[in-house]
């Protein structure tokens, strides 16, 4: 079979337009960047905004494993596949990261005959939103240093300068800098660092803003520092909340591209969902559910990474209420979460399979206990056999979940029909919605009923810094804010190394921060990083271009 971006560099793909024209949108509606992308303009949403939403798809998955389990891929291919059976359907999505593409995990486009297009452009540059999100962040950082290097006349503490910068790369070497060195001409020495920029607050806020207005209004709270008395400095007392809104003026305007299909799709910001809130934006999403019947969205890593964060932040904030919940698994995967080492994935292994089952149910559950339908989509591969593809179909029915094998990776929209119309079915089943937590409990029981509800832990461990963190926001009376939990994505407990479904577990909380522009708090536990490293051979290793402008190695 084609590597992804061959078979993408061979499709044949109509102009952006035409993908619009499915939506009810004219060339009068759009940005265009190139023939083949553009940006909504934002002149639309007071045409749209009256029209009744459309049904609204979550799709995530089981714990990931180094194995794959193809939740983006599902999602686009689903999505064709409502398109194959007559629907108004669109595909909203979170932006890659450049950090991953030359990274270990690689692009983040879909896979096989079942991607979003132009696949290079997507996982590369784009439309610039990320460079615009790095910038403002960065502009910030450097405001806050030059107020230190001026007089410092709000009398901020040098020693709890809390904003860091940022850069879309993995590059472990700046986690932890000192700047300002080189003598008084250059600024306040003082200990910083970087950070990932899809872990920014800065992408968390352009994500959940509702409009321009809000966007603008959530800058103005980010608390950058804190005085020597122990006051939040914030971005409007450094007066540049202007200047930070003007640099993401296009930035907010949601992106339209299609599927290989000619599905439209709305790929729209890209905060991980390991160390941030892990959603595509609230402006792309609700624009999709005005445009369309059926809306196909996804939520980062596992269910209980990013679809607790969906559920728990982006729908309470936005008002959103997904209609179904599609929990991607593989055989693969399964028998990874059973113990079979990744070299020996492709040899039958029932009992293996029905270990690995132990982490699908604790998903299902999850969903289940938010009062949302769950459908189990299994992700094919050449390898799977009829009576390990049984063992999940029974746990499945024990379960009460409705389930049906994906084939989009080979065969696009085709191969995901009887996903579809399960998916269509599940439309009538009961829902009872409710949060993990409340609003007004504190938030040692926010994190407490995640880690308990959602993960499966026996309790929290507070580190002495993280209480008294805690107490401190509080005080400040930001109490009543959402929670955000940074954990590994790679187990249901915050240690990488415990697969499956683990037991006999805390979690430990080691700093909580407040992220007063986004609307929740950043709660850090185990040893989860906000700036990832490259791995040993990192895939921009294979990564090429010829003298004419084709690109290889990226997937």
């Amino acid at each position: 079979m084609l590597s992804d971006v061959e078979i993408a560099q061979g499709a044949k793909v109509e102009k952006i337009s035409v993908a619009a024209e499915k939506l009810g949108l004219t060339e009068d509606d759009l940005e265009f960047y190139g023939k083949f992308k553009a940006k909504i303009s934002a002149d639309v949403w007071s045409r749209i905004e009256k029209n009744p939403d459309g049904k609204l798809i979550l799709v995530t998955a089981i714990t990931p494993t180094p194995a794959g389990e193809g939740k983006t891929t599902t999602s686009i291919g689903l999505a064709d596949a409502f398109a194959r059976l007559g629907k108004k359907i669109c595909v909203a999505l979170r932006e890659p990261s450049l950090g991953p593409c030359f990274g270990i995990k690689g692009g983040a486009a879909g896979g096989g005959y079942a991607q979003v297009v132009p696949m290079e452009d997507i996982n590369l540059h784009f439309t610039g939103d990320f460079h615009a999100i790095t910038t403002a962040h960065n502009l910030l950082a450097a405001v806050v240093d030059n107020h230190l290097q001026q007089g410092n006349e709000l009398k901020i503490d040098v020693r709890r300068v809390v904003w860091k910068r940022v850069l879309d790369l993995n590059d472990r070497a700046l986690r932890n800098v000192i700047v300002g060195l080189g003598g008084r001409i250059n600024g306040v020495p003082r200990e910083s660092g970087f950070d990932i920029t899809v872990a920014s607050e800065m992408m968390a806020i352009l994500c959940l803003a509702k409009d321009f207005a809000d966007l603008k209004a959530r800058l103005g709270k980010i608390i950058v520092a804190y005085t020597v008395d122990g006051a939040p400095i914030t971005a409007n007392d450094l007066k540049v909340t202007g200047s930070l809104a003007l640099l993401l003026k296009d930035a907010i305007k949601p992106n339209l591209v299609q599927t290989l299909e000619g599905t439209p799709a709305l790929i729209h910001g890209g905060p991980f969902a390991n160390i941030a809130h892990g959603c595509n934006s609230v402006m792309a999403t609700k624009y999709a559910l005005k445009l369309a019947d059926i809306v196909v969205t996804e939520a980062g890593f596992g269910a209980d990474l990013g679809a607790e964060k969906f559920l728990d932040i982006k729908c309470r904030m936005s008002g959103l209420r997904p209609d179904a919940v599609v929990i991607v698994a593989t055989i693969r995967a399964l028998k990874m979460h059973g113990g079979i080492d990744k070299k020996n994935l492709s040899e039958p292994n029932v009992a293996a399979v029905e270990r690995g089952l132990e982490n699908l149910e604790k998903h299902i559950e999850n969903i289940q206990g938010f009062g949302l339908p769950a459908i189990v989509a299994l992700n094919d591969f050449p390898t799977d056999t009829a009576e390990e593809i049984s063992a999940v179909e029974k746990i499945c029915a024990a379960k009460n979940v409705r389930f049906a094998r994906s084939k989009v990776f080979a065969e696009g929209g085709a191969g995901g029909i009887d996903l579809a119309k399960a998916v269509e079915d599940s439309f009538n089943d009961a829902k009872n919605f409710k949060f993990t937590y409340a609003d007004d409990t504190s938030l040692k029981f926010k994190i407490l009923a995640v880690a308990k509800k959602i993960y499966g832990a026996d309790g929290v461990t507070f580190l002495p810094a993280a209480k008294k963190q805690l107490t401190e926001i509080e005080q400040l009376g930001f109490g009543g804010l959402p929670i955000c939990i940074a954990k590994t994505q790679y187990s249901l407990s915050d240690d990488a190394s415990k697969l499956g479904r683990p037991k006999d577990f805390n979690v430990t909380v080691r700093e909580v921060k407040i992220s007063a522009g986004a609307g929740f708090v950043v709660v850090l536990s185990g040893n989860i990083m906000t700036m990832p490293g490259l791995p040993k051979r990192p895939a921009a290793e294979q990564i090429d271009i010829t003298p004419d402008g084709v690109i290889s190695g990226l997937f």
